[in-house]
């Protein structure tokens, strides 16, 4: 069979070829840091990786386990193809075990609030807000997201590609991506107006009533300025934004000026 140059493509290599592709996906600091085997085999026998790749899929979902047993993935990357056969990461978590769980992702009840894009669990937010974490975030990070760059740059390079997309699900994604060399496909006029509305006599800045998710620190801080937009202060979801980066090069963009995290 020919090299192949998609993620369905990929998925319909032997079961074995594919768990190597994609398991290179994986930042070499991350194994080492939870002495985690190349075989994803725990000492008891059993899998550390959770994934689907049927073939058939053009998509690909991976998640990594430090323990088998334990309730939240250390990794989990959801990655498709685009039209043209690109690569497309559509959510890619990196996940402390060491760190306390806030339980922004259900409610008290059980029920996926798919990151509080779909309903809130205000209590578990709040929480998390003073904790330090950002929207979406159930326990801290793991400082990684160099590494993981580097390896899906391997990753698109060695299907061909020279590029890759990304959708940021938050605020504060879109300006971590900016600094680790990303462009945008679509939304940077969204993002510029953003800024401009936290800037003196801004619409933004003057919804900055002081309440839990809208501090009025939120002015000078992209971390609490991201929890303020999921609280509905652009009075609208935040969406329509598709980032792209090309391997090795910075694309430079920066919609923040000098805005500290």
């Amino acid at each position: 069979m020919n090299q192949p140059y998609t993620i369905g493509g990929i998925n319909l290599l032997p079961e074995e070829e594919k768990r190597k592709i994609y398991c290179d996906l994986i930042p070499r600091e991350l194994l080492e840091r939870f002495n985690i085997p190349r075989t994803f085999v725990d000492s008891q026998g059993r899998s550390l990786i959770k994934a689907k790749w049927a073939p058939g899929n053009p998509s690909v979902e991976l998640a990594l386990f430090h323990q088998a047993d334990f309730p939240d993935p250390i990794l989990y990357g959801h990655m498709t193809d685009t039209m043209n056969g690109q690569v497309h990461i559509l959510l890619y978590i990196l996940n402390d075990p060491d760190s306390p769980r806030f339980d922004v992702d259900k409610m008290p009840d059980g029920r996926a609030t798919k990151f509080g894009t779909l309903m809130r669990n205000l209590e578990a937010e709040k929480a998390a807000l003073e904790t330090g974490l950002t929207p979406g975030q159930v326990r801290h990070g793991l400082r990684l997201l160099g590494p993981a760059v580097i390896a899906f740059e391997n990753f698109v390079e060695g299907l061909g590609h020279d590029m890759f997309f990304a959708e940021p699900l938050y605020y504060h994604n879109a300006i971590i991506f900016e600094r680790y060399g990303f462009a945008y496909q679509q939304g940077r006029k969204l993002m510029e107006r953003i800024h401009a509305g936290f800037l003196p006599g801004g619409d933004l800045l003057k919804q900055l009533d002081g309440s839990t998710f809208r501090p009025r620190e939120a002015v000078n801080s992209i971390r609490l300025r991201s929890w303020a937009i999921h609280d509905g202060l652009l009075g609208e979801p935040f969406t329509n934004v598709t980032m792209y980066k090309r391997v090795g090069r910075h694309a430079g963009v920066s919609t923040t000026e000098d805005t500290k995290w």
